[in-house]
């Protein structure tokens, strides 16, 4: 049996990093409301926080450079151009491949398709794919510094590259918290920081109000709490800001069928005729994908619409939907005070049409402790330029 590899202290840097000057933000001001200067704990930033007094030492908790705010901090650069306009080529970290790979039974007949990719000693981070069933991608390793964080990825139930594609059995929101944990465990892991955004934000907070004490921290991104008015706003509400998009969607199916779009579109994704369900699949992944970014974006659109994506993200979409998520309605707000101890950060676009903005809010609202961080310039996708930039900077300053 292999050892935890459970990180308690600092991991030991290896060749992938690049030095101070290289890392990302070093340059940037603090991301959040109430910090004057950055502090990734090294370089220039250690020493301006020590002259200022914001230096965390070493008798000062994690949790203690987030310190509360509900008051929203509206991300730009130090020259002041919001995200969008001022790009960087370390946004994102490179291209790396995973060192180890592997699949996970759980009930039958699901078997979760699972990676590690990073610093095999590093500090866990595990990141939760949205939809439910979009299912991850390699990109998605990019988000984390692979020189300090040992970065965990799996497929949920039915999505990616997790058998049988498409699943609906014993697929509900407490199956997949369960699978979580099953996978904690299987990977030796004590304490790890929870990443999701959209539907892997609602699935980090089910998580993490459930197993607090597993939780190093939480960074969610795009909030979806699951609520009935949200889904409502997919199915109808959408069509306010995107009316040529959403009757697209719409007229797919037959007039007599167009009132009742979920029902319907239900109806058609759990066909067992492949003609008729990848044929819905695709109408209903590319409606959501060309909603999801501030400006349109041909290659998202595509990336939607491809086969395997499509069918995991719109079957297992609409069956939560029909479902209510399979939670009580309200319940990941209603369970927010769990996380009052909790280290968390909410990013969110202003212009996110997918999971609007009213989410984020009331999330911040109820967990006041969190950060709560606001892209002018940006709709729902993770990519958009200010959003992923937000998100690489909240695992940096989570860093010891």
């Amino acid at each position: 049996m292999p050892t935890s590899r459970t990180c308690r202290s600092p991991p030991k840097r290896v060749a992938i990093d690049n030095g101070n000057s290289d890392r990302p933000f070093g340059p940037f001001q603090a991301l959040y409301r109430g910090d004057s200067h950055a502090n990734f704990g090294n370089g220039r930033n250690k020493k301006e926080g020590k002259k200022n007094g914001t230096h965390r030492t070493s008798g000062q908790s994690l949790f203690g450079r987030f310190r509360a705010s509900y008051i929203p901090y509206i991300a730009t650069s130090n020259s002041g151009t919001p995200y969008g306009k001022r790009m960087s080529h370390l946004d994102l970290y490179p291209d790396i491949k995973p060192y180890r790979q592997g699949t996970l039974a759980v009930d039958r007949p699901h078997v979760l398709y699972w990676e590690e990719s990073g610093n095999p000693d590093g500090v866990p981070v595990v990141f939760l794919h949205g939809g439910p069933g979009a299912g991850a991608t390699e990109g998605h390793r990019r988000f984390f510094d692979p020189a300090y964080y040992r970065i965990i990825i799996f497929d949920q139930r039915g999505a990616g590259r997790s058998k049988p594609l498409g699943s609906l059995s014993d697929n509900t929101t407490a199956h997949l918290v369960a699978d979580i944990e099953a996978l904690r465990s299987h990977l030796e892991v004590e304490t790890w920081f929870v990443f999701g955004g959209s539907w892997g934000a609602s699935l980090a907070l089910a998580y993490a109000e459930t197993h607090t004490n597993h939780c190093r921290g939480v960074v969610l991104r795009g909030i979806f709490l699951c609520r009935a008015r949200e889904v409502e706003w997919f199915m109808l509400g959408m069509r306010r800001v995107f009316p040529e998009t959403w009757r697209q969607f719409q007229q797919f199916l037959p007039e007599a069928e167009q009132d009742e779009l979920l029902t319907n579109y239900h109806r058609r994704l759990i066909d067992t005729n492949p003609r008729t369900h990848m044929a819905a699949a695709k109408i209903w992944s590319q409606y959501e994908g060309a909603c999801s970014t501030l400006l349109p974006s041909a290659d998202s659109v595509a990336a939607f619409a491809a086969p395997d994506k499509a069918l995991g993200l719109a079957r297992i979409e609409a069956h939560y939907f029909m479902n209510g998520s399979f939670m009580p309605e309200g319940q990941l707000l209603a369970n927010a005070h769990r996380l009052k101890n909790v280290p968390g950060v909410i990013i969110q676009g202003r212009y996110d049409m997918v999971c609007p903005i009213e989410s984020a809010d009331a999330l911040a609202t109820a967990w006041p402790e969190a950060r709560y961080v606001i892209i002018p310039d940006a709709g729902h996708s993770a990519m958009e330029p200010g959003i992923r930039r937000a998100l690489v900077d909240a695992m940096e300053r989570f860093k010891i």
